[in-house]
């Protein structure tokens, strides 16, 4: 079985590589530098589970390995470079989901790692193993939210989708300046002039309402990482309580590595 699990790693591992160089090849014949540096990073992100291997003394299961993996290769290239992101309108919500199971799991396990360790003299209680595994994964969510408006605001990227909306309520509008909220119901269209550096003005008609520049997919993100976080931190809560039964969470539970692995 071992074997078999060794062979289908590097199967894996040598159809994603060979997926993501021929793209970097293309790219470089279109003159898309942005993507190539995005294919370099993403083949670079590739050796993350050989790392924890080899110098963390980590050992991932393989269900855990092949999701980060393929998850790695949906978002960069799937995602970015073949714009899965604009043509379903899903795959943002879903990479996010499991992004956020993942980076539970991995939680779960720094946790439960020292809760079965003898030489510590607490234990803690199911509840609260499965509670900071949960905190975990948000605040990873969180700090990818802050790189998202980071590269956004700097580098002038549009990691944070913008969204269409037909209505609004600001107290901005409030003409008075109370702290009162004005709502503006169906908005059919609005207009953005931009002046270049000639001074020639340009006009875009966004049909459908007003744009919102980011905080709705923020917070979209930020709830489906909840529901990915909720979903493992549930197996894991069951899995400590009856480990044998609910044996599912153990194919995700990073483990650190012993004499016979």
């Amino acid at each position: 079985m071992k074997n078999k699990n060794n062979k289908l790693n590097l199967a894996i591992y040598i159809i994603l590589r060979f997926i993501v160089i021929l793209v970097l090849v293309r790219e470089v014949f279109i003159n898309e530098w942005a993507n190539v540096f995005l294919c370099i990073l993403t083949l670079v992100s590739f050796t993350i589970p050989a790392i924890l291997d080899k110098r963390l003394n980590i050992k991932l299961p393989n269900a855990l390995e092949y999701s980060i993996l393929l998850f790695i290769f949906s978002s960069a290239i799937l995602g970015e470079i073949v714009n899965f992101y604009g043509v379903f309108k899903f795959w943002d919500s879903l990479l996010h989901i499991v992004n956020g199971f993942l980076c539970a799991a991995i939680g779960f396990s720094l946790v439960d790692i020292l809760n079965r360790n003898k030489r510590f003299l607490f234990k803690m209680t199911p509840i609260f193993v499965s509670l900071v595994a949960f905190c975990f994964s948000m605040t990873i969510g969180i700090l990818w939210e802050f790189f998202e408006f980071g590269a956004d605001n700097i580098f002038k990227t549009d990691m944070q989708k913008d969204t269409v909306v037909s209505s609004i309520s600001s107290v901005y509008l409030e003409p008075s300046g109370k702290n009162i909220p004005i709502i503006i119901d169906n908005i059919s269209h609005t207009v953005i002039y931009n002046t270049d550096k000639d001074g020639n003005v340009y006009e875009t008609t966004i049909e459908g309402g007003y744009l919102d520049i980011g905080l709705i997919d923020t917070m979209k993100d930020l709830m489906v990482n909840f529901i990915g976080a909720l979903i493992f931190t549930s197996f894991g809560y069951l899995y400590i309580r009856n480990r044998k039964e609910y044996n599912f969470a153990e194919k995700f539970i990073p483990t650190l590595k012993t004499k016979s692995d």
